[in-house]
């Protein structure tokens, strides 16, 4: 006789009263006879364990309460705010609720949804001797689809991830990356036949006793991703305005090698800053062994040196000044990037001359403001150092430049070796003039 065929049943449990603050949801699951045996798991709508916990708060602005809610804000478009809560959940409007709630309140998730869940297996180990596993429930829209789901904000006593990690498939395959989010699969079954307005908050699934776990360990707090891991943690205006604010000048570099596939991505960008008469007036000198580095920076120096003797310096200024520019050599990567002035136009007036030169040097600076936001982005540090301006021609020989291409500065790159330094907060206003 054949195995059967693996299957579960999901059902919504009926009976259960209007929730108030205080009650205790076990208690109220237990009366309404649910039936529960060992291996069977709950999935619980949050908005009944909000109310038992008191979550509700009177709000004539629900807009103040998504604020206190909101730990950062990931993406707005109009009114809407998808937003990272205190929970560390990103969801819409930090998940506060103003359905199934009196005119002039509103419903905040639960403080700490894992412990939520723990509480109510527990009861029910302890009202009706049942070992059962439990899920909170909320509902999500989600990047790239349309439509709304349940998943788990809150578990207990269930395997929340099932890696599959180092198996095969059924062609003997590898599986490097498959990691199941099995609480997920379990409050999306629940939503198919919990009713949202129907006054079935409580789903049961029985057959798929495997997913419990008895060591409760992780609850859906696992399966949030971590900001290192998350390449969606912004929008995209968000992800743009993060990336220039964001930006440090970083002077103290890991040891980490830099992709250099991420330098020409900034690159890119970089070219894509406006430019006087559709010229391209950007060059970057990409310096990728450690030998072209150092040749640069030993002849840069010794220039540095005989300028500053010539300038009458002491040998100590001059050891500190030189110790002091040592940010590019801790570097493990340099880039010089350089102004072109093709296509420039010659008036053959000194005042439109040296306008016209100025536009070229602007437009340079954008490339170059592009290049360190690009870098940025891709999670490097940088720092812009304007040595290379002060010796064009020994660069120029160092590197076989033509004589055109005039060095603005050298753009240190690499893994910051520390957190940076919080930004001074300058006052935009202090900046604006209207007329």
């Amino acid at each position: 006789m054949s195995a059967a065929a693996p299957s579960y049943r999901v059902w919504a449990l009926p009976g259960m009263p209007e929730v108030r603050a205080g009650d205790d949801l076990a208690k109220l699951i237990a009366a309404t006879g649910p039936g529960l045996v060992d291996g069977d798991v709950l999935l619980v709508t949050s908005k009944i364990v909000s109310k038992a916990e008191g979550r509700i708060v009177e709000a004539t602005d629900r807009e103040a309460a998504i604020d206190a809610e909101t730990v950062r804000v990931v993406a707005r478009r109009g009114t809407l705010r998808i937003v990272e809560n205190r929970q560390g959940l990103v969801m819409a409007a930090a998940g506060v609720d103003a359905s199934n709630t009196p005119a002039g309140t509103v419903l905040l998730l639960p403080e700490d949804p894992d412990a939520s869940a723990r509480a109510i297996r527990e009861g029910l180990r302890d009202t009706l001797g049942v070992e059962v596993g439990v899920v909170i429930t909320d509902t999500f829209g989600r990047p790239w689809r349309n439509g709304l789901t349940d998943v788990a904000i809150g578990a207990a006593g269930i395997r929340v991830l099932d890696d599959l990690r180092g198996g095969t498939d059924a062609y003997g395959n590898p599986l490097s990356a498959t990691v199941v989010a099995t609480a997920d699969e379990l409050a999306s079954a629940g939503d198919l036949v919990k009713g949202k307005a129907d006054g079935l908050p409580v789903a049961v699934v029985r057959g798929l006793g495997h997913v419990l776990d008895p060591a409760d360990a992780g609850g859906a707090r696992a399966m949030v991703r971590v900001a290192a891991d998350d390449m969606f943690r912004l929008g995209t205006s968000e992800a743009v305005r993060e990336a220039v604010t964001q930006r440090r000048t970083v002077r103290e570099f890991t040891d980490d090698p830099v992709d250099p596939g991420a330098v020409r991505r900034a690159v890119a960008a970089a070219v894509t800053a406006p430019a006087p008469h559709h010229t391209t007036p950007w060059r970057f000198v990409l310096l990728e062994s450690e030998e072209s580095r150092t040749r640069l920076l030993d002849a840069m120096r010794d220039a540095w040196i005989a300028d500053l003797r010539r300038d009458g310096k002491s040998e100590e200024s001059v050891a500190k000044r030189v110790r002091r520019g040592d940010v590019l050599r801790r570097a493990p990567y340099l880039v010089v990037p350089c102004l072109v002035t093709d296509g420039s136009h010659t008036y053959g007036d000194e005042r439109r001359d040296t306008a016209e030169r100025e536009m070229f040097v602007v437009a340079a600076g954008a490339g170059i403001q592009n290049f360190l936001v690009a870098l940025a982005g891709e999670r490097l540090g940088s720092a812009w150092v304007s040595s290379t301006m002060f010796c064009r021609s020994v660069v120029r020989e160092v590197l076989e430049l033509p004589e055109s291409w005039d060095p603005l500065g050298a753009v240190a790159v690499g893994r910051a070796a520390a957190e940076p330094a919080a930004r001074t907060v300058r006052d935009a206003a202090g900046f604006v003039e209207v007329r």
